[in-house]
């Protein structure tokens, strides 16, 4: 950048430099997201980025007024490409991650260049080899801290969901940090520009401090406010699997009941010599008798209310329901946990199997048992969807994106209290749900 009479002073950041801050800073991004590809792919075009970017700043710079906002946006473009492509992340996320990093890199490169150029023109330190700590010093804590401080409350599993108007609203505070800091080097005459270029080195140098404190004070609240609404979802669907399984016991209860009538049945049924009279009582006992059928036996009374209750919503549905399970493994975990992973589980499968037009393939199955000091628990449903997945999940097909996957999210949250891992996984027209938790 041009910085007409005080350049013969204090020169500006060297466009390495420059390109080297706006590459780690893009990686800080990166690293806090999904990958879209593998480690060795994403290193390759990390490899590739950075002598490009330095090279497009090396020949772009000397520039002023317009061509000087032009090719820095298109330096921004070229970090939004970056964060995108290698990350499974939406568009208006990786806008919101590359503002960020632009604000990041600003603050480092300013930093960094400003102590460069105390040591080497006031102190008289000009040994390259105190160059090169600078660099790496500067550069090496700033990104870590920041890397660490939104690692704290950041997850790769999610989106950050950002909406067009925080996309906004992050673009006004890195674009009013950019101008403020860097107009004094382009232009002498402003606000933001000073007598000497000290003043001009500090003004920089503390409006990115600035900036950067604000965007992350911004960026932390939000993943905190994030994972607070995630929280009260989960908990809410964990809720609604628990009062799902109190009715299932009073239906229980209810067939019970109605197991007990049956023998009165018998009764009438012998005595009553109308064959019309008798073909009715038939048929009310075929369909109490099934409905006593569904209940399972598993040795757990909690995952026998929740299987029995979901046999009978299958039986209602023409989906056929296969259980091998050893309830007595379950033992040592919580109900409400019971409630959320295999209420979540066969809630997702009977929708699905819901949508098939042919009943003979409507079909669940669920196995628990133990292997190798592991806890298994599989539960697998015909599905003729191409599902496409993002974070490990399937991507919802209803219009209610907002409770995307939260189910599964449950089931996941709620093994993770024991240790344990969730596989998803669809082949062969099979969606299997397995879980893993150590004994």
């Amino acid at each position: 950048m041009g910085c007409g009479g005080i350049e013969q002073t204090l020169p500006d950041i060297p466009r390495i430099y420059t390109a080297l801050a706006e590459w780690l800073a893009c990686m800080v991004c990166i690293l806090e997201m999904h990958p879209r590809f593998e480690k060795w792919k994403i290193c390759g075009i990390l490899a590739l980025a950075l002598p490009v970017q330095a090279v497009f700043l090396e020949l772009t710079k000397g520039r002023n007024g317009f061509l000087w906002f032009l090719f820095m946006a298109m330096a921004v473009l070229f970090m939004y490409l970056l964060i995108y492509g290698c990350t499974d992340s939406h568009a208006l996320d990786a806008a919101y991650h590359c503002i960020r990093a632009f604000v990041m890199a600003e603050f480092a490169a300013s930093l960094e260049w400003q102590l460069q150029c105390y040591f080497y023109y006031y102190c008289g330190f000009q040994a390259t080899w105190l160059t090169l700590l600078l660099l790496i010093g500067i550069y090496g804590s700033v990104y870590l801290i920041l890397w660490k401080l939104s690692r704290q409350v950041a997850s790769k599993e999610d989106d950050l969901d950002i909406t067009g108007r925080e996309v906004v609203f992050a673009a006004v505070i890195g674009i009013s940090v950019f101008l403020c800091s860097n107009l004094g080097f382009v232009y002498t005459n402003t606000p933001f520009g000073g007598r000497y270029q000290e003043d001009v080195f500090n003004v920089r140098t503390l409006v990115d401090l600035g900036g950067l404190a604000i965007f992350y004070a911004y960026h932390i609240q939000r993943l905190h406010l994030r994972s607070q609404q995630d929280l009260a979802r989960m908990e809410m669907i964990l809720h609604n699997q628990y009062m799902q399984y109190q009715q299932s016991q009073e239906t229980l209860e209810l067939i019970h009941l109605k197991y007990h009538d049956l023998k009165h049945h018998i009764l009438v049924l012998r005595a009553e010599e109308s064959a019309e009279k008798r073909s009715e009582y038939l048929d009310q006992m075929e369909a109490d008798i099934k409905s006593y059928g569904a209940q399972q036996h598993t040795g757990n009374p909690v995952l026998d209310t929740l299987l029995t209750s979901k046999s009978l919503n299958c039986m209602k549905h023409g989906i056929e329901m296969t259980i091998v399970a050893d309830g007595a493994l379950l033992d040592f975990m919580d109900v409400m946990d019971i409630c959320s992973i295999f209420g979540n589980a066969l809630d997702n499968a009977i929708e699905c199997e819901k949508q098939l037009q042919e009943q003979e393939k409507r079909m669940i199955h669920v196995s628990v048992f133990s292997q190798r000091d592991f806890l298994i628990i599989r539960i697998e449903n015909y599905c003729e969807q191409q599902l496409r997945f993002e974070k490990e999940l399937p991507v919802t097909t209803k219009a209610q994106r907002e409770f995307h996957g939260y189910g599964l999210k449950s089931v996941r949250h709620t093994v993770h209290k024991y240790g344990g891992e969730v596989d998803i996984s669809l082949k062969d027209c099979w969606f299997s749900l397995k879980v893993l938790i150590p004994l």
